[in-house]
């Protein structure tokens, strides 16, 4: 049976969320800005039309911005991840089969169908519309780089409706020949630059290339790339992505911390936090790398990590917490303003196969128990319980000074109408 894929992604995904809960923001340039409110990291149309780009520290365009009317907000990231979960569950309607690709991709398997293609897309797109606000955009093709190419289409090309359908193969030429190699997926900075200085500016010639010459000069993953453009599927659905190597937490700070109680609650904040996110995953970590930096504009910048390894695996918070405040005196410098740090966890194993160790003195079941209460209480309501190794006040967590109300996962910030 001929593979068929369609990849959904969601237009401008984070100002979209911030439109569906306030319509004055439609039609108007809008950027929200990551964490402490430092770069662009989402626009709208009308923003992209003004010549604001992707990454762009928001002080550089600050001019430009006030000028324009331009709307900035603060990441909404808890809002940004529920209305996610939202899309991607209206997706499950329409197939069983789908990747999850990002926060606001996802891939589908439309093999087998026997409907207009381009008639199910559009019944999906209004399916999402209808329920969330959300608009998206759907490319179809037999290949994942061929969707991702058709999706691209269909995000900058009016007449196709948000939807487009490549499965048909003599329409390609024209289209390869059109689309430059650096807008193909997985193909970077670097690699277009060295396709183009030998000659290989667009997705056509890629498709053409000798195979002999890109598996010398650019290896498998490349001739895959040139397999998929030619209709030849090499990459299929992850409906059960493989276990992950790491698990990382950090943050740049609200403000700089000087003293080490400060940065003793960052880390215990991040090993809690780290601790969540190997539990919901069923994993166990085996190696905890801590690291703290300064800013990097300053004259005395200071960098450092420090590594331990755990005897036996481990999700439990208590161990994660015990060992990042040790690490942080080891860290530790006097007089250093500390601008960033974070908890990087590898080593990952099943929770359920863990090789235990002779010598291990931790009542593991009585944490199991313990950690699994405090999960169950933090899922109904949002971090009802924290740990107190990771302060009270906490004036150093990230700043979100224009962030707006997070209206689905809060009670106490519902839209309110008057």
């Amino acid at each position: 049976m001929k593979q068929i894929f369609a990849l959904v992604d969601c237009n401008n995904f984070y100002v979209s969320c911030e439109r569906v809960f306030n319509p004055a923001l439609k039609g108007r340039p809008i950027v929200v800005l990551s964490n402490n409110d430092g770069c662009i990291v989402s626009r709208s149309g009308e923003a992209k039309a003004l010549g604001i780009g992707m990454g762009v520290p928001a002080f550089e365009v600050k001019d430009l911005m006030d000028k324009e009317g331009v709307q900035a907000l603060s990441s909404n990231y808890t809002l940004y991840a529920d209305m996610s979960g939202r899309v991607m569950g209206i997706l499950s309607y329409f197939t069983p089969s789908i990747e999850i690709y990002s926060i606001d991709e996802a891939f589908l398997n439309f093999s087998g169908m026997n409907s207009c293609l381009t008639d199910y897309g559009q019944r999906i797109r209004h399916r999402i519309k209808k329920w969330t606000g959300i608009p998206v955009s759907i490319g179809i093709a037999g290949t994942k780089t061929l969707a991702k190419l058709a999706n691209r289409i269909a995000k900058k090309t009016e007449s196709a409706d948000g939807v487009v359908d490549l499965t048909d193969y003599s329409r390609l030429p024209g289209i390869l020949a059109q689309t430059g190699v650096e807008h193909i997926w997985g193909i970077g900075y670097r690699t277009a630059l060295k396709l183009k200085r030998a000659g290989i500016r667009d997705a056509l010639a890629l498709k053409d290339a000798d195979i002999s010459w890109i598996r010398k000069k650019f290896g498998v993953v490349r001739i895959r790339t040139v397999y998929e453009l030619r209709n030849m599927s090499c990459y299929g659905l992850e409906e059960n992505p493989p276990l992950r190597k790491s698990v990382a937490v950090s943050r740049s700070f609200g403000e700089p911390i000087e003293t080490l109680e400060q940065l003793r609650e960052t880390s215990a904040c991040f090993a809690s936090r780290a601790g969540e996110k190997l539990r919901r995953e069923g994993l166990a970590a085996g190696v905890m790398t801590l690291f703290v930096m300064t800013s990097r504009f300053i004259r005395s910048r200071y960098f450092n990590s420090h590594t331990v390894e755990f005897p036996t695996p481990t999700n439990n918070t208590v161990e994660l917490i015990r060992n990042a405040a040790d690490c942080i005196c080891k860290l530790y410098r006097k007089g250093c303003m500390f601008k960033k740090s974070g908890i990087v966890l590898g080593g990952l194993v099943d929770e359920k196969r863990i090789q235990m160790n002779l010598f291990d003195k931790v009542d593991r079941t009585k944490y199991r128990r313990l950690m699994c209460a405090v999960d169950a209480v933090n899922s109904r309501a949002n971090t009802s319980l924290r740990w107190a190794a990771g302060g009270l006040g906490q004036s150093w967590q990230v700043r979100f000074k224009k962030r707006s109300a997070r209206y689905t996962t809060r009670w106490d910030e519902l839209v309110k109408v008057s």
